[in-house]
């Protein structure tokens, strides 16, 4: 039989101009070459014969090329056009063997393949053979030849498979002879860069850093999957948003995958992928419970060895998952073929992950399958996990899915619901859900039937349902406190700690928490901390950890406020064991414990260790924060920057705080408004912080509160800073200090440490502003005395030069010369171009520093002028003098020189 041979069959592919190139791979490759077979198996898509072609076109070895179709299933056929390929790098090659399969009685097999070997052996160089899309074979006949052949290869030859699925080949013992180099979808997915380069440099788009890698992680590194979109993105306008909905519904990748997997699978493959598509996690339990059949692990498993398009998410290969893109196609031919199955399906995944203890799984299922009666019930008996775990986020959006009506029926879910409404801060229609479950109550206690449930209403819960009552007043709590209503929020608090038993750990400890928190707002921090910290104990009896954890955060910040540095570390430190104890995954609040000790290292101006540890929170991840961890990181990162000197890109850092303000209940004592106000200061812009004051209302006249503490003092630098650039008579210095003098008074009734600190530093400054350094060196002083046995630095450091040269006085009367040398150290780490001491050849008379101060301002030279009562020549002989005695040449300069030597 003389089989025709069809030329292009053997055509070696050609690298397409301007594609990626892939080195890591290529290297990959070259380096199994000694070995008897290199096997390319991924999914299709991938890139495998485009790779082979890279490789072969300079691998410095000849090339012998087949691509294979279904035809070829003929192991005569196959054979004919496997010695066909060998003929194109040597053209006698194998003329005996085709003679022998051409022949009427074709001997066996494995003759014909001894003849083909003994002529291989005797070519005289190395070469490659591939056989391309090998997965389109199905003979058994073939597989055994090419086992063959590979069992006595000759070392001239070297195979090659490129294969959409594992071949049935002695894969195992040869992998365990060293005899096999294989690359699989996970070594052939785009990288980030080679994204970069095939998105811009091949489909010649010009897109983002964010827009490539939100496209790299939508198709896993497919590498189809990018060219796909790339496809549907010509022509389009918005980029952004087509990037964002870029999903398995687009018409491209449907059509690719339909036609190019789906419909080419046997009737009871592709149903069992289209009814396990509904799954985000595949096993084959699962699956059986889901398709109704007991094939799952092994079709599970099938799939895996077809390359297709499965995940396996650990090493035991018992849960998988599709690829995301192939996941919504399949979702979406699933929709649209057979809509009729889908809730059937949703139902049986959510009663077999009920069964197994999958809470979350099966009330999602439910909610998709729309029986919100059963999703209602199994959220009801879960919520106390998810409480204790913080799922706050995940219960609210199950909540809002399910029909109003249903949980008006439900006191327990009405008050689950304001549970998830408070922790997510939508606060407005709290008090509406707690008033719906108090309504059922309320008829419970006129008919007298508590335990024989009214009519209508649905109680799936019973023992939830009996401390109903507590549970409300807590919400209650929560929700004044949230809006700035203390003594409702102690009020109620007080309520629930009067109702429940002592055995009631987790409620006793959210109502002492609570308490504590309102302690904390109004400023009586002592008693705060005890309040916080009993009730800390409390849920950890209770078993919630991660709020134990979380509550490390405000019981430092407590003592951060009472001055007590060295105990709020230790406090951080041990939330981190405490959390580090209960293994991996690691629990929610890790991240929040190596922020709050950044901004400790920070203080101690131990800035590197400050940096490791908030990289080593965005190491943990988005998910082991609470949510006010994204603001307080970027807070702490602008800190740093700050004492680094970095003042617009903190301001930035600041700005996105701002946006992402969360107050998890917490007091906000440090308004990142104020934080930004002293940067502007640093800035020079006054006008700014003016305008900041202005915004915020703030006077000497206000009435003064531990929450506008901090904002207080802020108001005190910016009338500083106006005095000392001449923009306001000296009168308002003394008004100034005498506002600080009730600042330091409220905060030492107070017990607030670390406010009285900072209060006596500003007041340093203002007295050497008003009156010279000695003046200052007096309340500088004790805030020395009180600062160092706790480690402060960066109080002092971030202050700049006039701090420099108090500093400077203080060293010279040994006012604390240990502690002093080690902050004037840091003036120097931190600003090495400011020299810590200056002195000048020739001193600025009294005239000239008042010309220097309006320098300062945004004042232009004749208003400067007019405010001295002095012509513009004076002004400008002035002007004069003071650039020679600063030796500079420009008002800009002079300014900067002069806040390097303390003139200020």
């Amino acid at each position: 039989m003389n089989i025709p041979i069809l030329s292009t069959k053997l055509y070696i592919p050609q690298p397409r101009p301007n594609s990626v190139q892939r080195p890591r791979l290529i290297e990959r490759l070259n380096a199994g070459l000694d070995r008897k077979l290199t096997l390319i198996a991924a999914s299709a898509g991938f890139g495998k014969t485009a790779l082979i072609s890279e490789w072969t076109a300079d691998c410095g070895r000849r090339v012998a090329w087949l691509s294979l179709d279904k035809g070829d299933s003929d192991p005569v056929r196959f054979l004919t056009y496997f010695v066909a390929a060998l003929q194109t790098i040597k053209e006698d090659l194998g003329t005996g063997v085709v003679d022998l399969l051409q022949s009427q009685q074709p001997p066996p097999i494995e003759s014909i393949l001894t003849a083909l070997i003994n002529d291989i052996s005797a070519i005289p160089f190395k070469f490659i053979l591939v056989l391309d899309d090998f997965h389109v074979v199905d003979s058994k006949e073939i597989n055994e030849a090419l086992s063959f052949l590979l069992e006595h290869l000759p070392p001239q030859m070297h195979l090659a498979i490129a294969t959409r699925e594992n071949p049935p080949l002695p894969l195992a013992r040869m992998r365990a002879r060293g005899q096999l180099n294989e690359l699989r979808a996970a070594d052939l997915r785009f990288t980030p860069n080679e994204t970069a380069l095939f998105l811009k440099g091949m489909m010649r788009l010009d897109l983002t850093a964010d827009e490539i890698t939100a496209l790299e992680s939508r198709t896993e590194g497919w590498i189809t999957g990018l060219q796909l979109a790339a496809l549907s993105m010509q022509g389009r306008r918005d980029i952004p948003a087509f990037i964002q909905a870029f999903a398995g519904d687009n018409r491209y990748i449907v059509d690719y995958l339909v036609e190019e997997v789906l419909q080419l699978q046997p009737n009871h493959v592709r149903a069992f992928l289209l009814q396990t598509s509904i799954l985000d996690r595949l096993n084959g339990p699962l699956c059986d419970a889901v398709t109704g059949r007991q094939d799952g692990a092994m079709q599970l498993e099938a799939l895996e060895q077809g390359n297709f398009f499965v995940v396996p998410m650990d090493e035991t290969r018992h849960w998988y998952r599709y690829h995301h893109l192939f996941a919504e196609v399949l979702s979406a031919y699933l929709k649209e073929e057979q809509p009729d199955q889908l809730a059937g399906l949703h139902l049986s995944a959510s009663t077999w992950y009920e069964k197994h203890g999958f809470s979350a799984d099966a009330i999602r299922h439910a909610l998709a399958a729309e029986d919100f009666a059963r999703a209602a019930g199994l959220i009801e008996l879960d919520w106390a996990d998810m409480r204790r775990n913080r799922q706050e986020a995940a219960m609210l959006g199950w909540l809002k899915a399910i029909p109003d009506e249903l949980v008006r029926q439900r006191p327990v879910l009405s008050v689950i619901y304001a549970w998830a409404l408070l922790s997510a801060g939508e606060i407005a229609t709290v008090e509406e859900r707690l008033q719906d479950a108090e309504r059922w109550l309320e008829m419970a206690d006129a008919h007298e039937k508590t335990e024989s449930f009214l009519e209508g209403m649905v109680v799936v819960d019973k023992e939830e349902f009996r401390g109903l009552l507590s549970s409300i007043s807590l919400y209650r709590a929560a929700n004044a406190l949230a809006q700035g209503d203390i003594s409702a929020a102690m009020k109620n608090a007080r309520r629930v700690l009067g109702l429940v038993p002592e055995t009631d750990h987790l409620r006793r400890g959210a109502a002492a928490g609570l308490l504590g928190l309102a302690y904390w707002t109004n400023g009586e921090l002592e008693t705060a901390y005890h309040s916080y910290f009993d009730g800390m104990a409390n849920l950890q009896l209770a078993g919630n950890l991660s709020d134990v954890v979380g509550g490390s955060i405000a019981l430092a910040d407590i003592r951060i406020a009472q001055g007590r540095l060295r105990q709020a570390m230790r406090i951080y430190e041990h939330g981190l064991q405490l959390a580090a104890e209960q293994g991996e995954p690691a629990m929610r609040g890790t991240a929040d414990m190596w922020v709050g000790m950044s901004e400790l290292c920070r203080e101690s101006n131990d800035l590197p260790k400050a940096l490791q540890h908030l990289v080593k929170s965005k190491e943990q991840g988005e998910h082991t924060g609470f949510p006010q961890n994204q603001y307080r990181w970027r807070v702490a990162m602008a800190r740093i920057q700050e004492a680094q000197g970095d003042l617009d890109d903190a301001l930035k850092l600041y700005a996105e705080a701002e946006q992402l303000y969360v107050s998890d209940f917490f007091p906000n004592v440090r308004p990142i408004a104020a934080l930004k106000t002293r940067v502007w200061l640093k800035q020079g812009r006054l006008d700014d912080a003016l305008n900041w004051m202005r915004e915020q209302g703030l006077s000497v006249d206000n009435s003064l509160s531990y929450l506008r503490e901090f904002e207080h003092i802020t108001m005190i630098r910016v009338f500083l800073a106006r005095y000392a650039s001449g923009r306001t008579d000296h009168r308002s210095l003394p008004v100034a200090i005498g506002f600080l003098e009730r600042l330091l008074k409220a905060a030492e009734e107070g017990g607030r440490l670390g406010s009285v600190i900072e209060i006596m530093i500003v007041k340093a400054l203002a007295d050497q502003l008003e009156s010279g350094i000695p003046a200052g060196l007096v309340p500088l002083q004790r805030a020395l005395s009180l600062a160092e046995p706790e480690g402060y630095v960066r109080v002092f450091a971030d202050e700049g030069p006039p701090m420099a040269a108090l500093l400077e006085a203080a060293l010279k009367k040994k006012i604390a010369p240990h502690y002093v040398s080690r902050l004037l150290t840091a003036f120097s780490q931190t600003e090495p171009s400011m020299p810590v001491k200056q002195t000048l050849s020739e001193q600025l008379s009294e005239r000239e520093l008042d010309v220097l101060r309006l320098l300062r301002s945004d004042m232009s030279g004749p208003d400067i002028a007019r405010e001295l009562t002095v012509s513009l020549n004076t002004l400008r002989s002035h002007t004069k003098n003071i650039y020679g005695k600063l030796e500079v040449n420009n008002r800009r300069a002079a300014i900067r020189r002069a806040e390097e030597l303390g003139l200020f």
